[in-house]
C-alpha cells in the first residue's frame, strides 16, 4: 500500500498575556457579568511575564529548544525551576512576544480591521524587521498606523474592541458588519489571530524542510476557529488565507474540522492525498484559540498559582511523498473511532491502539511512544482536569495487560517508557497527539525510535448536535529504503532482443 511521510514540522507560541486577561474566554464573560469580581483584580497579579515564559521548561520543549528526555528530567516545579536563561527561538519555531505579535495580526489584516496607533506601530516595525523569517513583501503588509483619537472613537462608539500592550492601549479591533453576530470585533479578532499564529508556524515549517513557499502545493487547515458570516457562518477558507501572506502562491487549501481530532484527520486527509498522487508538498498547518487563553485561571488564582495559560500554540507538518527517507505514515494502520464504538474509555483506547496495531501484526511494545493529549499538567491538576497524559497512558497500559501484551506486574513500567510527560498548552486542538510528531520525526532520523502512534480524541457534544465522541490516530514509522531497479547495460538488451528473435525464428518453423 501506498503511503506519505513527514519532511519536518514545526511548533511555535505567542505570549500574549493581555489578550488572554480582556479576551480569554473566562475572564471575558467575568467581566461581561461581574465587572467588579475579585478574581478579575486578582488575575493579573499570576500573571507569567515574557522572560519567565521564554524560561520554562514546557514551552521550551514545545518548540524545539529543549528535548522530552532532558525536560522529564527537570525539577518540579517547572514554573519555580525556570531555566538560567531566556531563550525565543528553538529548533521547530520560537515564542514570540506579544507586541510582535500584534504586528502580525496587522500584517494578517486583508480588510482593514485591525488598527495599530502610530507611535506602536514604528517601534514594533522596527523589532519584526530583525526577525530571521521576515520578508519585504510581508513586512509592508503592516500599516503606518492610525491617531489614538480614531481609536478610541472605534471602540467608543463602532464596536471595536481595544487592544493593549504593557497595560497600555496601543490599537484596536474593529467590526466588520453592524449586526452579523459571527462578524463582530470578537470574532474577527480571534480569527485573525488564529490567522497570524498559523502564518508563523507555516513560515518555520518552510524554513525546516529547506523549501521555498512556491514549493507548498496544497494547505490543509485544522484548528477549532469557524469563518464566514450569517449566510455561512463556518465556510472557512482559513488554509488560502494563511498560504496567501506565506507567499505559497501554488498552493491551493481546504479547511478540516474535528475538534481535539481535527489535527490527526486533517493529516490522514495530507497524507492521503500525497499517496494518490493527487499533491506533492502538503502543509498541515492550526492557529491558536483566543478563548482558550486563561482558560482555567480561576483555579490557578484561586490556589495563587501562576496562570499558565498566556500563549497561542500553533503547529505545521509537511507530509510528502515516502522516499524511503523520511519518516513514514503507515496508512494501513489507521484507527478510527467509529460510531458504534461507544464512548467508554476503554473502547476508545482499543479502536485508536489496539485495532490499528492488530490489522497490520504489530502490538503495543512495538510502538516506541504513544501520543495522545499532551496536556501540561501544571495548568490542569490545579484546574481538577488531572493530569491527562498520564491518565491516557495507563489507560493504553491497561488494555495491553487485557490484550495479553504486557504483564500487569508491569504496567508503571510501560507507561513510563511507552509515554512521556505533558508539556502542551491547553489550546484543545494543539495539545491532541501532534506536538510529538518534530520530536518522533528527530528521533526516527537519528535512530533512536523505530515507530511512534499519534492519536488524536475529539469531543463533538460541544456543537450540541451529538454526544458522541470523536478520534483519529496513524503510526509514525522508520522509512524503508526503496530498492533500486539495476541497471540494464546495451550488451544485455542485445542480447535479449537476439534470443527472443531466436525463439520467435524457433516458434514460426514449428
Amino acid at each position: 500500500m501506498p503511503n506519505a511521510a513527514f519532511k519536518a514540522a514545526a511548533y511555535s507560541l505567542n505570549h500574549t498575556p493581555e489578550l488572554a486577561l480582556w479576551y480569554g474566554n473566562t475572564p471575558f464573560v467575568e467581566r461581561e457579568t461581574h465587572p467588579d469580581s475579585e478574581f478579575l483584580k486578582e488575575l493579573p497579579k499570576f500573571e507569567q511575564n515574557y522572560d519567565e515564559a521564554t524560561r520554562y521548561a514546557p514551552n521550551l520543549t514545545y518548540i524545539g529548544a529543549m528535548e522530552i528526555e532532558d525536560f522529564e528530567k527537570r525539577q518540579q516545579p517547572w514554573y519555580k525551576n525556570l531555566e538560567p536563561e531566556s531563550i525565543r527561538y528553538g529548533k521547530y519555531g520560537e515564542i514570540m512576544p506579544e507586541d510582535e505579535t500584534l504586528a502580525f495580526m496587522d500584517m494578517c489584516d486583508v480588510f482593514d480591521l485591525i488598527w495599530l496607533e502610530k507611535g506602536f506601530a514604528a517601534a514594533v516595525k522596527e523589532k519584526v524587521a530583525k526577525h530571521p523569517l521576515m520578508r519585504d513583501d510581508i513586512l509592508a503588509r503592516l500599516e503606518a498606523g492610525h491617531e489614538m483619537s480614531e481609536i478610541e472613537h472605534e471602540t467608543a462608539n463602532e464596536g471595536a474592541l481595544p487592544l493593549y500592550f504593557e497595560g497600555k492601549v496601543v490599537g484596536c479591533a474593529r467590526r466588520g458588519h453592524e449586526v452579523d453576530p459571527n462578524l463582530t470585533a470578537y470574532e474577527l479578532m480571534v480569527n485573525i489571530c488564529n490567522k497570524a499564529s498559523a502564518v508563523l508556524s507555516l513560515l518555520h515549517l518552510i524554513k525546516n524542510a529547506g523549501l521555498t513557499p512556491n514549493d507548498i502545493d496544497f494547505v490543509v487547515e485544522c484548528s477549532e476557529e469557524a469563518a464566514g458570516d450569517m449566510n455561512q457562518r463556518g465556510g472557512g477558507n482559513f488554509a488560502k488565507a494563511i498560504a496567501e501572506i506565506a507567499g505559497c502562491m501554488n498552493a491551493s487549501g481546504c479547511d478540516v474540522r474535528g475538534f481535539c481530532a481535527g489535527p490527526v484527520n486533517a493529516t490522514l486527509a495530507a497524507a492521503s492525498m500525497v499517496a494518490a498522487g493527487t499533491r506533492k508538498n502538503v502543509a498541515v498547518v492550526a492557529g491558536g484559540a483566543i478563548p482558550k487563553l486563561y482558560m482555567n485561571a480561576r483555579d490557578h488564582v484561586k490556589k495563587e498559582l501562576p496562570a499558565l495559560e498566556n500563549c497561542i500554540g500553533s503547529f505545521a507538518a509537511l507530509v510528502v511523498p515516502d522516499d524511503g527517507q523520511h519518516p513514514v505514515i503507515r496508512l494501513d494502520a489507521v484507527g478510527k473511532h467509529t460510531v458504534g464504538a461507544g464512548a467508554s474509555p476503554q473502547a476508545v483506547t482499543s479502536v485508536l491502539t489496539y485495532e490499528p496495531l492488530q490489522k497490520v501484526g504489530l502490538t503495543f511494545a512495538d510502538v516506541d511512544k504513544f501520543s495522545p493529549e499532551l496536556h501540561n499538567p501544571e495548568i490542569t491538576l490545579p484546574a481538577g482536569a488531572g493530569n491527562v497524559p498520564e491518565a491516557n497512558f495507563k489507560m493504553i497500559a491497561a488494555l495491553a495487560v487485557m490484550k495479553k501484551a504486557i504483564e500487569k506486574a508491569d504496567m508503571v513500567k510501560f507507561t513510563k517508557e511507552h509515554g512521556m510527560t505533558g508539556f502542551v498548552h491547553t489550546q484543545g486542538h494543539i495539545p491532541s497527539g501532534v506536538p510529538f510528531i518534530g520530536h518522533a520525526i528527530d528521533a526516527i532520523n537519528a535512530g533512536k525510535m523505530t515507530r511512534a502512534m499519534i492519536i488524536g480524541k475529539g469531543s463533538l457534544f460541544l456543537g450540541r448536535l451529538t454526544n458522541l465522541a470523536d478520534g483519529a490516530s496513524f503510526l509514525i514509522e522508520k522509512p524503508q529504503p526503496k530498492k533500486e531497479e539495476a541497471a540494464v547495460s546495451k550488451e544485455e538488451i542485445r542480447e535479449l532482443i537476439l534470443e527472443s528473435l531466436g525463439e520467435l525464428a524457433a516458434t514460426l518453423k514449428k
